[in-house]
């Protein structure tokens, strides 16, 4: 070893730093404890046992009538319905959500304040849940999946408008400085820009969303907003375990394939 070289002074440690990390996990700690303490746990219910023996047994030994028979209520015909109130609620919620993110993007409008509105209005819509607004659209239009499109599409809203909107942000100048340059206006960026580097993380967000929309219809049913929340609901408070089992498994095997065909869907267009 070079005796010549200088050895490196000691790291010099940041107090104020260390003594802010150790407070935060301090802090942390205390709101977990906080948290449990604030659990009212009656303990576990001697029925317990039977009751999840019954909900694996029905899984194990479900109902196979109930997957098709032709009636509208069978199991097919409520996943159906619970597709298509997702892809309704998230195919509404991209179209608006669309001058959201134009509206909440600062890389769009000089004045910082203008994007901070739109951020806030968008902050605003995502903070009411999707059971709250089932409810609220139950009592606007009845129960049935019209309620259930209304609550994904408004809550969608908030979530893909943030999300497109940081798209916008995250865009390069060089494209729409182009068009500037050969003397387009501003829906000539839009149009000949914006929205043709824009349509990957359009596409990949929305079949995110899907996604998301998928699980959140299977709980909106339960409210009475259509799709297969409803007889899972019924099956339940009847104690109909076999049939509980079949509405479960198609729910899994649903989300499955929603899954696979959207991931197919990114890996060719995006």
């Amino acid at each position: 070893m070079d005796t010549n070289m200088k050895k490196l002074p000691p790291r010099r440690v940041d107090v104020p730093k260390r003594i802010l990390h150790w407070g935060l996990a301090l802090i942390t700690i205390v709101l977990i404890v906080w948290s449990c303490t604030g659990m009212d746990f009656g303990g576990i219910k001697a029925t317990a046992g039977q009751i999840a023996g019954a909900i694996f047994s029905g899984i194990f030994h479900p109902d196979w009538s109930y997957v098709y028979n032709g009636s509208g209520e069978d199991l097919v015909s409520q996943l159906w319905q619970t597709v298509c109130i997702a892809f309704l609620g998230t195919f509404i919620s991209a179209i608006i959500s669309l001058p959201f993110a134009f509206w909440a993007a600062h890389t769009k409008h000089k004045k910082w304040y203008v994007s901070r509105t739109g951020k806030i209005v968008l902050a605003i819509i995502r903070s009411f849940p999707e059971i709250v607004l089932a409810l609220m659209f139950i009592k606007a239009v009845g129960p049935g999946s019209a309620a259930g499109v209304l609550a994904l599409g408004f809550h969608s809203v908030g979530m893909l408008a943030k999300l497109f909107s940081e798209a916008i942000e995250n865009l390069e100048d060089g494209p729409n400085e182009a068009v500037t340059a050969v003397g387009g206006s501003k829906t000539n960026i839009t149009m000949f820009s914006t929205l043709p580097n824009l349509m990957p993380a359009l596409i990949s967000n929305t079949l995110y969303r899907f996604d998301v929309s998928i699980r959140s219809a299977s709980i909106l049913g339960l409210v009475g907003a259509g799709g297969i929340g409803y007889p899972l609901i019924i099956a339940l408070q009847y104690r109909q375990w076999n049939r509980v089992g079949i509405i479960l498994l198609g729910i899994i095997i649903m989300v499955i394939v929603i899954d696979w065909i959207s991931g197919l869907i990114r890996k060719k267009l995006v």
